[in-house]
């Protein structure tokens, strides 16, 4: 009997595992049949034995109607599981998910609000486009209804379904009622539906759903003392992209934000923090909240840095945004990011940084007294970064710089290699900030010589011997000594060994001549680095032809370094700023580079202070409406960006047959334009030459074109130009005729399309400037005349010798742009002669999209060299005169395109009527296809056509009596939208 009993109490304590442990075979049978037992107890049984099934892997959809029979029970347990079995399921069995409809609808009206609830939050992840509407009643009875648990399911719910059919819940006016939602008086409620609207909105950035004003927000605000924690984060995030209309509201908000920085949980005092430095920025320094605020800040951030790890890292990732906008804030704070010594690796870098940047001349002896323990701990990359803090700290606190060199010269004695290695390149950098101060530690520098074997330890030091040399009396020995072997340092190295020895030779000319030629000689013969070679020629010709403009360039005092050069450039700590508490934070990247195919990624930026003047919009894309760009910015192309794309352009024609392959067209794509640094330096190989004007517009065909030594087909490639070919170069058909001169032209007889006269053309600009192209200077615009895309350069010879042999070529770009026939510079260029080309363009290039849209990476080659450029060209020379759309083609055009797709602009100062703006833009290939009045407004509606076959429509508003129009820009390319808008600026400016 004792035994029984035992048995009974062990069977009471067995948990569910029971049911994963089933080996039976024809189970569904079994399950099938127990599903439709009379008896309650054992029909929840079975459930349970399916829901194990299915959580194991097994496919049990065999068993859908019987389960879905299950869901008519009272049994709340048993509803819960039926439905997560629906779930599951009702994706691969649509058409048996429709059986559940009926149920759904009657538990939605259930007595009791768990279940009406629960059945709210199954339908919303019944992922099942059959189904959803069946769902609108119960949802929108659910949304109104009495009990607050019900209404705050049903809210998430909406966002769900918006997810699966956007369309439907706007249809259905969902969105209304989650709106009216945010009004409601139960906390959660309000945080669920202001969740809900977030994540809709974050899909559609462009719709203004969170219509924020002080009335919702005053709402928001009363709802934030009551909520679960997850409801204050999104109550918080959705504050953080209000704007406040003065400093009094703002600073109204901070008060109420403020409590939550004591909260326990770390998201939300994060929220909260990223809310406080968002509106911070609108109030003025001299007020005694402001001060207030940055005091309440520090304990909160204090505090997150003795949790776990984990949440220290992501904490210490936003105090490094926080302290790079304000440091003030944890000025007094520097003892809480002291290292300990459990601390993880990951935690100590971090800190370390932050460390450097609160660094002052208040608490520098402690931060160096910390630093330089560090540097003898045993974890490798910490003590380098401990180094390398020394010597930031020196650099960013000018009186602390004598005690850090010193502390650096203790911890080379150590001889501790890899320190030693850190040192040196640290005390590089501060003889760059502090010349002529603490060159006596040199001696002990060169002892350390043969220790050196890292590629930036050694650079360092070059660079060191190199800058110094007349003060190092055996500095020829010293880099002779790293000449040796040359060819196995790093690029690293070789070029500030080739600097270095350059300048010693500058120095010491009589005694490092042989030096300066054996390393010219390397890195110029022996070298396959451009890089190298570039430097080693340039530093060749300069010592030959003019040894002082040598010495002024090489030997040039140098600018001193920035304090801290690893600063988050500003728009985008801005943007981070606004991005606190969240992933973007965490890499210190904008959600933008790693959320990948989100049209929603907005960029934020912090409000404008008060009373400083600037718009206090932040707009999500472009420029705020009426910005007017106040100069095309600069385009200095990056090394790899520019050059790398221009030496690997496609060489090949347009044709359906492939090229010939030779092996001097191979030489030609990667030595661009031909020729190259080898053959301006007197190489042997030949040059090839440019076809005169007769030549080139003799039709013959591509295949009689082909040179022997250039590789047949080359001439015919759009994406050369000219130059290359010795053989005349086809024009495309689409250009029309050549543009020539004589009678035909003059009357327009060429078949070109007669384009109206007075179309605004930019003034020429200079691109390229004398003094970085050896003496030739290259200036231009754009125009489009007769339907031809032309750049007019004008070539000035600034330099003392003549120049021949000039070729153009295009890297690839946004609308295909590449030249259509060579660069004609008929006669050779004097010194101090000036020629204007006008060069004809087509668009048959290859295409790449470039940031920004319009510009254009341009390579230049004459007889010295070849010269590489960028420009932007104004998008009107590609409106085609073919743009003019029909007036019911322009409607159902315009109702087509997404209203996400329209851009809005304003165009202020503009003093013409409708009338004298439609003659002007139609001069542009601006068409106007109708104009009507509205209450003193005309209204006239345009369309552009781009080479590439993009239309544009365009609703220019003109309100008589008012300088401002409004401009509203429809494409299914929204990119071009802000082009379009700068070439209306300019054609009605101007």
């Amino acid at each position: 009997m004792p035994q029984a009993n035992e048995n009974r109490h062990i069977g009471s304590k067995m948990t569910d595992s029971k049911y994963f442990t089933t080996t039976k075979k024809g189970e569904i049978f079994e399950l099938k049949a127990e599903l439709n037992s009379d008896k309650k107890e054992k029909k929840k049984e079975a459930v349970k034995k399916v829901i194990a099934s299915m959580t194991v892997g097994k496919d049990v959809s065999a068993l859908f109607p019987d389960v879905v029979n299950c869901m008519q029970t009272d049994n709340l347990e048993l509803k819960k599981l039926v439905y997560l079995y629906l779930m599951n399921y009702a994706k691969s069995q649509p058409d048996m998910a429709i059986m559940a409809v009926n149920t759904f609808v009657k538990d939605c009206e259930d007595p009791n609000p768990l279940i009406r609830a629960l059945a709210v939050r199954t339908m919303g992840c019944i992922r099942v486009d059959k189904i959803t509407e069946y769902l609108c009643e119960p949802l929108r009875k659910c949304l109104k209804d009495e009990d607050p648990y019900v209404r705050k399911t049903a809210a998430v719910c909406v966002a769900k379904l918006h997810d699966i059919n956007a369309q439907l819940v706007e249809d259905q006016g969902f969105l209304d009622t989650l709106k009216d939602l945010i009004s409601d008086s139960n906390p959660m409620v309000v945080a669920n539906a202001v969740a809900a609207l977030s994540e809709i909105a974050e899909s559609h950035p462009n719709s203004n759903l969170l219509d924020l004003n002080p009335q919702s927000i005053n709402k928001l605000l009363t709802a934030l003392n009551e909520c679960t924690e997850w409801g204050q984060i999104f109550i918080l995030d959705c504050l953080a992209n209000y704007t406040p209309r003065d400093d009094r509201e703002s600073q109204s908000i901070c008060e109420r934000v403020t409590p939550r920085l004591s909260h326990a949980n770390s998201a939300v005092v994060l929220s909260a923090v990223k809310v406080l430095m968002k509106f911070m920025e609108m109030l003025p320094k001299d007020l005694d909240y402001y001060g207030t605020l940055l005091k309440k800040l520090a304990p909160p951030l204090v505090t997150l840095l003795s949790a776990e790890p984990e949440l220290q890292y992501v904490a210490l990732r936003n105090i490094n945004l926080i302290v790079q906008k304000r440091p003030e804030i944890l000025k007094h704070e520097m003892k809480v990011f002291f290292v300990k010594y459990n601390d993880p690796i990951y935690v100590k870098l971090e800190k370390l940084d932050i460390m450097i940047r609160l660094a002052s001349q208040a608490n520098i002896a402690q931060v160096l007294a910390e630093l330089k323990e560090y540097a003898t701990e045993v974890d490798v990359d910490f003590v380098r970064k401990a180094v390398r803090a020394i010597g930031r700290c020196a650099i960013k606190v000018e009186q602390s710089a004598e005690r850090c060199v010193s502390t650096l010269l203790d911890l080379i004695q150590t001889k501790v290699n890899y320190v030693v290695q850190e040192a040196i390149v640290v005390i590089k950098d501060i003889f760059r900030k502090y010349p002529n101060k603490y060159e006596s530690v040199i001696a002990t520098l060169c002892e350390n010589l043969d220790s050196l074997d890292e590629p930036e330890a050694r650079a360092a030091m070059i660079w060191i011997v190199g800058e110094y040399a007349e003060r190092i009396d055996n500095a020829d020995e010293l880099l002779e000594s790293f000449l040796e072997g040359f060819h196995d340092e790093s690029t690293q190295v070789q070029l500030q060994l080739l600097t270095a020895i350059v300048k010693l030779f500058l120095k010491k000319p009589t005694e490092t001549q042989e030096l300066v030629q054996q390393v010219l000689s390397l890195a110029t013969q022996d070298s396959d680095n451009p890089d190298l070679r570039d430097r080693g020629y340039i530093y060749w010709r300069l010592l030959s032809t003019d040894p002082v403009a040598a010495k002024e360039v090489v030997l040039a005092e140098k600018p001193l370094i920035s304090e801290e050069t690893d600063l988050i450039e500003p728009t985008l700590l801005e943007e981070l700023i606004c991005h606190i508490g969240t992933l973007a934070s965490v890499y210190h990247k904008p959600p933008s580079a790693f959320v990948e195919g989100s049209r929603g990624v907005q960029h934020r930026r912090l409000p404008a202070r008060a009373g400083s003047g600037e718009s206090s919009e932040s707009p999500d894309v472009g420029q705020p409406v009426g910005a007017v760009p106040d100069t095309p910015p600069a385009v200095i192309p990056s090394q790899g960006d520019l050059l790398g794309d221009l030496l690997n352009l496609d060489l090949a024609p347009p044709t359906s047959s492939a090229p010939t392959v030779t092996p001097s067209m191979q030489m030609g794509a990667m030595d661009l334009l031909g020729g190259g640094l080898d053959s301006l330096m007197g190489d042997e190989s030949e040059t090839p030459h440019v076809p005169s004007r007769m030549e080139t517009q003799s039709p013959q065909s591509p295949s009689e074109c082909s040179h022997p030594e250039l590789g047949g087909d080359i001439a015919g490639s759009p994406a050369m130009g000219a130059g290359l070919a010795s053989a005349p170069v086809v024009m495309p058909a689409s250009l029309g005729a050549p543009v020539s001169s004589g009678l035909d032209d003059l009357f327009d007889l060429g078949g070109g399309v007669g384009m109206p006269t007075g179309a605004f053309v930019v003034p020429k600009t200079i691109w390229l400037p004398a003094m970085k192209a050896k003496g030739l200077e290259i200036s231009g615009t754009f125009a489009r005349r007769a339907g031809v895309i032309q750049m007019e350069l004008s070539l000035t010879n600034k330099a003392m010798s003549v120049m021949t042999d000039f070729a153009i070529q295009f890297n690839r770009n946004s609308f295909g742009l590449a030249p259509a026939g060579p660069l004609q510079v008929l006669t050779p260029l004097s010194p101090n002669q000036t020629t204007e080309i006008s060069l004809p363009l087509s668009n048959v290039g290859p295409v790449m999209k470039m940031e920004p849209l319009n510009n254009l990476q341009v390579a230049v080659k004459n007889n010295i060299d070849v010269f590489y450029f960028s420009c932007q060209y104004p998008i009107s020379i590609l409106f085609v005169e073919e743009g003019k759309m029909e007036r019911q083609v322009f409607l159902a055009t315009w109702k087509d395109i997404p209203n996400d797709n329209e851009t809005q602009y304003q165009i202020k100062d503009c003093h013409l009527n409708s009338d004298a703006a439609t003659t002007r833009l139609q001069s542009s290939n601006i068409f106007t296809i109708a104009k009507r009045t509205v209450e003193g407004q005309d209204m006239l509606y345009q369309s552009i056509k781009l080479t590439n076959g993009i239309w544009v429509l365009v609703e220019l508003r003109v309100q008589t009596g008012s300088p401002n129009y409004m401009l509203s820009v429809k494409c299914r390319a929204p990119e071009v939208a802000q082009l379009v808008y700068q070439c209306y600026e300019m054609v009605l400016k101007n």
